[in-house]
């Protein structure tokens, strides 16, 4: 559940008939940004220095690419996240049917050096936020209906390389952000008679800065520790609530508590991140990769909220986010000069507990498991092929909220089972 601390009794009404603002977005960072980034599970993925990809991990490592590059891919996400309601919900309705059916996603990394020391990037990818259609009849429809939330960032970047050791970059990142999310509303007044549900709808999109700054430390050959921090991002989203279908009395009720046609702004910002990470060859053929990663979710959870009507309000709506942890290791084997093999493991720790999950957040703790192929063409080009499998278990949903007008609405049950897959193709080219 959420919790609104505002002025006012109004605030109260909008959580309880609209969902609270947290609820109207779902927000998740993904590693697998089309990259072979995806077959390692984020391993080294702040040392590696590879190819143009680094942009996205870090981009000191630009450092260690010489003279032009580019790196393109796509990306296909697919996933297994179904709600099945329990004995415990008074809501009629069916299952949520697929969540996600398939999402898909491109990215474009460019470097170029410019001489010993200095070499420039720029970088368009995303790598946040999720998207979520449940069915229309589903028993959950009065917390969340559709529910997107996306993320495009665009990147330019700049790494100067000291010596053999010390490199360091700085990129500005421009995020731009939609948020579109639908929710029922029940026409039903108290319960007397069997009206069809109204909706509400929420659209909005804007443009957030910050910057990445990283770090790469080569103590010897064959050996790289990367540093790379991400500072947040602040979105504001701003629209009026758009009704469809409103009941008589429910229109009074949203009409008199100054909800109805006024201009509401959502505040939230997108998580700093701070990532460690290293690379070690250990012969010709073989290397070992690592990660550690802490993302500011705690932040993400609290969500500014301001509604522009006759009676002005403002406030925060909690969602009880709480910050994460990553941890991944991986391998590269060389099989031959032409081919090279991807392999890693990851676990991120769940930025809200069991409690605080809601249908517009089915978030969970993670494991990662990555796997993929790099083959070269000649010495100018690469593709690679990378395959991610997100696993997220079972996870439990209990939400319940007061309506406008109605008794107590509660839905409970279930995702079993949940996963995302990620399939990524893409090559890189050298001038």
């Amino acid at each position: 559940m959420h919790t609104i601390f505002v002025r006012g009794a109004q605030l109260g009404i909008l959580a309880a008939a609209l969902a609270s603002a947290p609820t109207m977005a779902s927000g998740l960072f993904m590693y697998e940004v089309a990259n072979d980034n995806a077959g390692l599970a984020n391993a080294g993925a702040a040392a590696r220095a590879q190819n143009p990809g680094t942009l996205a991990s870090n981009v000191a490592g630009m450092s260690y690419l010489p003279g032009t590059q580019i790196s393109g891919g796509m990306q296909l996400l697919h996933s297994n996240l179904e709600f099945s309601q329990d004995a415990n919900s008074n809501v009629a309705g069916r299952d949520s049917g697929t969540l996600m059916e398939w999402m898909p996603g491109a990215s474009l990394f460019i470097t170029q050096q410019l001489d010993e020391n200095w070499h420039v990037g720029f970088a368009s990818y995303g790598d946040f936020g999720l998207g979520l259609d449940y069915e229309n009849e589903w028993s959950g429809r009065y917390f969340i209906q559709n529910d997107e939330l996306l993320g495009l960032t665009l990147q330019p970047s700049v790494a100067y390389r000291f010596n053999d050791q010390w490199s360091l970059g700085l990129g500005l990142r421009a995020m731009y952000a939609m948020l579109d999310a639908q929710l029922a509303i029940d026409n039903t007044p108290l319960d007397i008679r069997s009206n069809a549900d109204g909706s509400m709808t929420y659209k909005s999109h804007d443009w957030g800065f910050g910057a990445n700054l990283g770090v790469i430390y080569q103590p010897w050959q064959g050996t790289r520790i990367g540093l790379n921090y991400a500072s947040e991002i602040e979105l504001e989203f701003e629209d009026a609530f758009s009704p469809e279908g409103l009941g008589p009395l429910v229109t009074n009720r949203l009409q008199a508590a100054g909800i109805l046609g006024a201009e509401t702004k959502l505040t939230m910002n997108v998580p700093q991140t701070l990532t460690l990470s290293l690379y070690q060859t250990l012969d010709e053929r073989w290397a070992v990769l690592a990660s550690a990663n802490w993302q500011d979710w705690s932040n993400f959870g609290q969500v500014g909220v301001q509604i522009d009507s006759g009676n002005p309000m403002s406030g925060t709506a909690d969602a009880n986010f709480k910050d994460t942890w990553h941890l991944s290791i991986g391998t590269q084997y060389q099989a031959s000069q032409q081919l090279l093999w991807n392999l890693g493991v990851a676990y991120d720790s769940s930025p809200v507990s069991d409690s605080d999950r809601t249908f517009s957040m089915p978030l969970g703790s993670t494991w990662r498991f990555g796997t993929g192929l790099t083959y070269a063409l000649d010495q100018q080009t690469d593709l690679n092929l990378s395959y991610a499998l997100v696993w997220m278990g079972d996870m439990k949903i209990d939400q319940e909220k007061q309506l406008p007008l109605n008794d107590p609405k509660r839905v409970s049950g279930e995702i079993e089972d949940a996963w995302i897959q990620a399939v990524s193709v893409n090559a890189t080219w050298r001038f």
